[in-house]
């Protein structure tokens, strides 16, 4: 069995309201062992022995019968995020900068969206693999950055998803940990 993290897109936001423990009960009705949810975003680490591709096919599928929505997710091995969170050259608490990776599914959409961060005057980002961009937002205007506004456009919706580099380490430590995790 393999552990993976799942990050769901969209929930507990704009009208898609999912409970944790819903959440679990769908995905080990689904077939996946040890199903643990932290924070209440859509962080999910669970192990399979499905490879991630399949992981995310299946985990779209449960969620889109169990939830009635048009659900996406971005899916990591467990050691893809260690490898991750240790590569991201920017601190994970800042008081004047807050850190973010985008993670995608789909690397010509991420190569699409680092370029478009990279025409942006003053964006500081940097890309960390195939399926992950790292970039700071001013502290209380992460909303309102010129990379967050890009990042939110449609076009991107199907295969990006963005956490704050705290919830990545969360669930590093939580996959790291079987049974550590639950919200």
């Amino acid at each position: 069995m393999d552990s993976y993290a799942v990050f769901l897109r969209g929930i507990n936001v704009g009208g898609i309201n999912i409970k944790m423990a819903g959440l679990r009960e769908a995905l080990q009705s689904a077939g996946f062992s040890d199903v643990r949810t932290l924070l209440a975003s859509g962080n999910v680490v669970l192990t399979s022995r499905l490879d991630a591709v399949a992981v995310k096919r299946e985990c779209e599928k449960c969620l889109r019968d169990a939830f009635g929505y048009d659900a996406w997710v971005v899916v990591l091995d467990a050691a893809r995020v260690s490898e991750l969170v240790a590569a991201c050259p920017y601190p994970d608490d800042d008081k004047s900068t807050h850190t973010y990776i985008t993670l995608s599914s789909d690397e010509a959409m991420l190569d699409e969206l680092d370029a478009a961060g990279a025409a942006l005057e003053g964006v500081e980002q940097q890309r960390l693999g195939p399926e992950a961009l790292a970039w700071l937002a001013p502290a209380g205007g992460t909303l309102d950055s010129p990379f967050s506004k890009i990042s939110a456009r449609p076009k991107f919706k199907a295969s990006t998803t963005t956490r704050n580099l705290r919830t990545l380490i969360k669930v590093r430590d939580a996959a790291a940990k079987p049974g550590s995790a639950g919200s």
